[in-house]
């Protein structure tokens, strides 16, 4: 066999499934047949047209599979082996990834920092929406995954469940901590569960979704906020007499979010944003308190290699924290551009979607 079955992209519009050839792998890559893959936010911007990537470029970035071929290089592992990749595959040498800015790893830049560099799976590489993938720099990125979890259990860590907790890692949550949570997609979800096991003990989540708001609260939040019945500024300032939240974390992307997480910080507190923006963001100047707040603003680029995945496949089998649920749909690879139609509406309640061959 040669052949396998990948999804796409042709065009802003149109991700459709074609055959494609298998991918060759080099003496330090991996060749994985994929067995659970899913959908990201991210991907919806590709199909948008939002995101720019090359015509004929395989999608996906987050893989759960099995090892089909080794690379000559690629030491410590077996064909055969259960593993997940993350979305982030720094290649484990450059300056950056040296520096543990993985997600901007230079990937042969001479420098050797790269902005998003990375972030090669759907974007600068074919990714995982497929029936293989060739993963780069194997060592740096496989995890084997423990037998006792099922590829849903595991289905998070590739991307999701990594950037929602670097959220609540870089807003440096601390025990005690007041943290309010704007949007509970996917990621904001993770980031719930992100900011509980950091250590905050008052955690306000927001959102309108009914179905997202139940599932925070299951996650670990203490509050919700329906941004269509109350204005999240002031019924957080009110839930804190005034005060405002240490952490605010921003996982949707938007002005209006981006604009709400800074309005609601106290004085030194920090904005975590995880949002992936399609526009220029204005600072508005009394949420910046002209400059004199002490704030901090920090991005956050999903994290990955081996390390990281090892670290959240050791989260989930401790059952601290099951992510699981968010897998509201499942669809084959067959039926990819269904799938697609159903997670870019949001229809139906969906959360994650699980693709299988």
């Amino acid at each position: 066999m040669t052949q396998m079955k990948a999804a796409v992209f042709v065009e802003p519009g149109r991700i459709v499934l074609e055959d494609k050839p298998i991918p060759d792998i080099g003496p330090a890559d991996a060749l994985i047949r994929i067995t659970t893959t899913t959908i990201c936010g991210t991907d919806v911007h590709i199909l948008k047209g939002e995101y720019p990537v090359a015509p004929g470029l395989t999608i996906g970035h987050e893989p759960v599979g099995v090892i089909e071929k080794l690379g000559s290089e690629v030491k410590g592992y077996r064909e055969g082996q259960r593993v997940i990749a993350g979305a982030i595959t720094p290649d484990g040498t450059s300056y950056a990834s040296l520096d543990g800015f993985h997600s901007q790893c230079g990937c042969g830049a001479p420098h050797g920092w790269k902005t998003m560099g990375g972030w090669r799976f759907g974007n600068t590489i074919d990714g995982c929406q497929a029936e293989y993938v060739r993963v780069p720099d194997a060592v740096a990125n496989l995890a084997p995954i423990p037998d006792d979890l099922t590829d849903e259990q595991v289905l998070m860590c590739p991307d999701i469940m990594s950037t929602g907790f670097s959220g609540a890692e870089s807003g440096r949550i601390r025990i005690g901590d007041t943290v309010a949570i704007f949007a509970q997609g996917p990621i904001g979800l993770c980031a719930t569960a992100g900011a509980r096991l950091q250590g905050a003990t008052r955690i306000i989540v927001v959102d309108t979704v009914p179905e997202r708001l139940q599932t925070a609260r299951r996650l670990g939040a203490d509050t919700v906020v329906d941004f269509k019945k109350d204005d999240p500024v002031d019924t957080i300032r009110a839930l804190t007499d005034g005060r405002g939240v240490d952490v605010a974390i921003e996982a949707l992307g938007t002005q209006a979010t981006f604009e709400s997480a800074l309005s609601v910080l106290r004085p030194g507190g920090t904005l975590s944003s995880l949002g992936v923006y399609s526009q220029d963001l204005k600072i508005p100047l009394g949420a910046f308190s002209a400059g004199l707040g002490d704030n901090r603003i920090v991005t956050t680029l999903c994290p990955g290699g081996k390390e990281r995945m090892r670290r959240l496949l050791n989260v989930v089998a401790s059952g601290r924290v099951d992510l699981a649920p968010l897998v509201t749909h499942h669809y084959k690879l067959d039926d990819i551009e269904a799938a697609y139609d159903l997670f870019s509406h949001q229809r139906d309640g969906v959360l994650k979607i699980a693709i299988t061959p």
